[in-house]
């Protein structure tokens, strides 16, 4: 079922629209499955390089209000048995979901990182911030001092579209250290496939048991007719190590 560029992440289609089995062989779209079996129209990115290795993308700020809804939902009832107190938002794609969440929780407000340094911010507050839908373009990564108060011994949430590497999750909880907090959990729209798992075990045993997401996708490696299968987490591992575009 071939989809214009537009026409992704603008529907919840019922349960088995799509083929999603392990061996299925996918062309341009993947299907994300819910947990209660809805599925999202994914499309699928090669990754950076030539790469024979590609990811199912999802850009929340380009979905229909339902599908952020939807996803929102998902996340408020996987986070709710960590009894959050206070959301932390990540910018940017994360913090429409961290609004949503927030509120969906019963919040009054919600704490949102930035990017932009305003003047009186302060710079022990901040912290390096990649993503792999920006290769090669670093930021940092702010809390406004204003806003500590709000974290201070609060059972606190991180929010955010989707975990890929896992290096921005490591950013996140670095500076949430340097504010005097360790997030409760962490919830995401999208676990974009396992790599993410290494990056937060380094930096913290038993991190990765707080994750939750919406909806899981799996790296994909190109066939020989041009599709795209998906890979289990052991043949991901090798297909990472082995591709020498791999970062």
């Amino acid at each position: 079922m071939p989809l214009k560029p537009h026409e992704f992440w603008q529907e919840l289609y019922p349960p088995g629209f799509f083929a999603c089995k392990a061996q299925t062989r996918h062309d341009t779209l993947y299907p994300a499955v819910l947990p209660d079996g809805c599925q999202i129209a994914l499309p699928i990115r090669p990754l950076p390089g030539k790469s024979r290795l590609a990811v199912a993308s999802l850009i929340v700020n380009q979905a229909s209000f339902v599908v952020e809804e939807a996803l929102a939902g998902h996340m408020i009832d996987a986070i709710r048995p960590f009894k959050p107190e206070i959301v932390v938002g990540v910018p940017t794609l994360g913090l429409p979901l961290a609004h949503a969440v927030a509120r969906g929780l019963g919040h009054s407000r919600m704490v949102a990182l930035g990017t932009s340094r305003k003047f009186w911010y302060d710079d022990a507050l901040s912290e390096p911030l990649a993503s792999i839908t920006s290769p090669g373009h670093t930021r940092n990564l702010y809390l406004d001092p204003r806003l500590l108060p709000l974290l201070q011994g609060r059972r606190v949430a991180v929010v955010d579209d989707a975990i890929s590497t896992g290096r921005s999750t490591a950013a996140v909880v670095k500076l949430l250290g340097k504010a005097g907090t360790r997030p409760v959990v962490l919830a995401y729209a999208m676990l974009q496939t396992a790599r993410w798992q290494a990056e937060l075990e380094t930096l913290e045993a038993g991190l990765c048991r707080r994750v939750r997401g919406a909806f899981e996708t799996p790296l994909l490696e190109a066939v020989g007719d041009g599709g795209w299968r998906a890979l289990d987490t052991a043949s991901e591992a090798r297909a990472l190590s082995s591709d020498p575009h791999n970062e």
